[in-house]
């Protein structure tokens, strides 16, 4: 009984503090109910600040996405940046088009002015890498964005950048969390009603000027392409860039077309899960039999970091087939090479190990692989191009340290234009590349759960029973991640190296196991390299690889209880 009353004196005190009508009234719904078993859901503790910033579902008490959290988030960064030196320093700070958004970039614009920091707000709803962009090119002390990405509805987050463009890392983030617990009331915050700066749309024509830079002077422009914003912020952006750059304007997927933080056509708002692409499958369909087939199909997801690709497909029921993270990563480094791009090219740990044998069949072009995000890319030292297998490009580092889903959409339909030119496709590039280096089959064992115990049990159980075989094949080297190395950081993984099989049909194989940073997800990252002699051996080869990966995959499955 002690227990429920106190837990009703948090409720009724975190209460008296909000400051949004609409979570007062859901928080005080509960109270006046009782109904502890949500209020204990709500008050079990805190959304934890990290390197991802904060992300949860929307609703009230400190369990969930609201504005008090919002406000004592921007109370502990701007203190933060205060004990930096950053004192009357500009903090920018973006947003989507999500429910709350809009508020909870005012709500941190009138913290940071309250802390006697310079706040400049951007005009509207836009991606994320316009707010990347714009923290260098103001001269920014640091940036928010608040957005959550391609999570479902429900949610928001706000992510947190410093000055030089590049989402924090540790320790920053430990410091900001520190800050964040000081605060013991909101009536300790002081937020103005006014004093902060609304952007004009400079910055974003500035974005916009800057996007040019990623393409070749006189290269190939025709190209046909339909396009998503997957109801999020991209559009007016992506297609200003593409006119920019002489493109045909893209056939805009209507349904999805204009932000709606619902995104009532799709279950999750990315590219990557199922049915998400169906409507750009449907689009392109009904522009074929109208005798206007596209090359290719464009996505982005709601906050337009992240490009998905894909190319026609007569084999598949769609007509159509999505190209996995990891194949549109080494066309965009192909390109790049052949552009004599200079400088270090990069990838997480779990993306395909194929943009290392680019590299190294380049002329001086350095390799580096980092932990998993751009928080950790961003950081490569002389970084020319980046890109992670969850959908990320950074394909312009001087302009967005961050991946940026629109010029990736430019680099990418320049690419199929060139080939276009030529008679040819990104798939017959792909054909090429996996001659030239070996087929780099790649797949995902991924696994959503509501019981986070689940996913430390399995990570329990491949630690203290580690695989020796998966597939048949030989475990090599098992890495516990969580030890760190000399060059990468601690983190929560698995990576095993598997051997090839003795008759030579693979050469190597790789998987690593880990938590999902942002969803309730354990994630398993496969790959399995198949030499190939010719490109007549192709299918061959593809439908070896498939079966291999199908058999690791269940292997991994039974090794982890999942």
């Amino acid at each position: 009984m002690e227990q429920e009353r106190d837990l009703l004196a948090r409720a009724r005190t975190w209460l008296a503090e909000d400051p949004d009508p609409e979570t007062r009234a859901e928080l005080a719904a509960l109270i006046d109910a009782e109904n502890l078993p949500e209020l204990k859901a709500r008050f079990a503790g805190t959304l934890q600040f990290g390197t991802a910033g904060l992300r949860g579902e929307i609703g009230a008490g400190p369990m969930r996405m609201n504005r008090t959290v919002v406000i004592r988030a921007a109370a502990g960064l701007a203190a933060y940046l205060n004990k930096q030196g950053h004192a009357g320093g500009t903090v920018v700070i973006g947003y989507d088009a999500r429910h709350k958004s809009a508020d909870f970039a005012r709500d941190t614009a009138a913290v940071m002015v309250g802390a006697g920091l310079k706040a400049a707000l951007l005009p509207r709803p836009l991606p994320t890498p316009v707010l990347a962009f714009a923290i260098r090119h103001l001269g920014a002390v640091a940036g928010v964005e608040v957005t959550a990405s391609h999570n479902p509805p429900r949610d928001n987050g706000y992510k947190v950048y410093l000055g030089d463009g590049s989402q924090i890392v540790p320790p920053a983030d430990a410091g900001i969390a520190a800050e964040i617990a000081a605060i013991e009331s909101l009536n300790d915050v002081p937020r103005p009603n006014a004093g902060w700066e609304t952007l004009r749309d400079g910055v974003l024509d500035a974005y916009l000027e800057r996007t040019d830079a990623v393409l070749t002077g006189g290269s190939a422009r025709d190209i046909g392409v339909v396009y998503t914003p997957m109801h999020g912020v991209g559009r007016t952006v992506l297609t200003a860039a593409f006119e920019r750059a002489g493109f045909p304007a893209p056939l805009v997927v209507a349904e999805q077309a204009d932000p709606d933080p619902d995104f009532p056509t799709v279950a999750f708002p990315n590219p990557e899960e199922p049915g998400a692409m169906d409507l750009s499958f449907a689009t392109a369909r009904d522009a074929a039999a109208r005798g206007e087939a596209p090359d290719i199909i464009i996505a982005n997801d709601p906050d337009a970091d992240r490009c998905a690709v894909a190319v026609p497909d007569p084999d598949s029921v769609e007509g159509w087939r999505m190209l996995r993270g990891d194949e549109v990563g080494a066309l965009l480094a192909e390109h790049l090479v052949h552009k004599n791009a200079a400088g270090t090219f990069a990838t997480t740990i779990v993306s395909s190990s194929l943009l290392s044998r680019i590299a190294a069949a380049s002329t001086g072009t350095p390799y580096e692989e980092t932990l998993t995000g751009f928080k950790w890319l961003a950081r490569v030292g002389g970084l020319r191009y980046a890109y992670e297998e969850a959908l990320g490009y950074c394909v312009d580092p001087e302009g967005v340290r961050d991946k940026d889903g629109i010029t990736a959409a430019l680099l990418i339909a320049e690419l199929a234009a060139e080939l276009k030119e030529k008679g040819r496709t990104l798939t017959d590039l792909l054909d090429d590349l996996a001659v030239e280096h070996g087929l780099h089959a790649t797949d995902q064992l991924s696994v959503r759960v509501e019981d986070l115990s689940l996913i430390a049990a399995a990570m329990r159980r491949l630690r203290e029973q580690p695989p020796t075989t998966l597939a048949g094949l030989q475990v090599t080297t098992a890495d516990d991640l969580s030890k760190g190395s000399e060059s990468l950081p601690p983190t929560d993984g698995l990576r095993y190296h598997l051997s090839g099989d003795e008759a030579g049909t693979v050469s190597a194989a790789r998987v690593i196991v880990r938590p999902s940073g942002t969803e309730p997800k354990l994630k398993c990252y496969l790959e399995v390299v198949v030499p190939v002699a010719s490109a007549a051996a192709l299918t061959d080869a593809r439908a070896h690889a498939a079966e291999v990966l199908a058999s690791v995959k269940t292997d991994l499955a039974r090794a982890a209880g999942i």
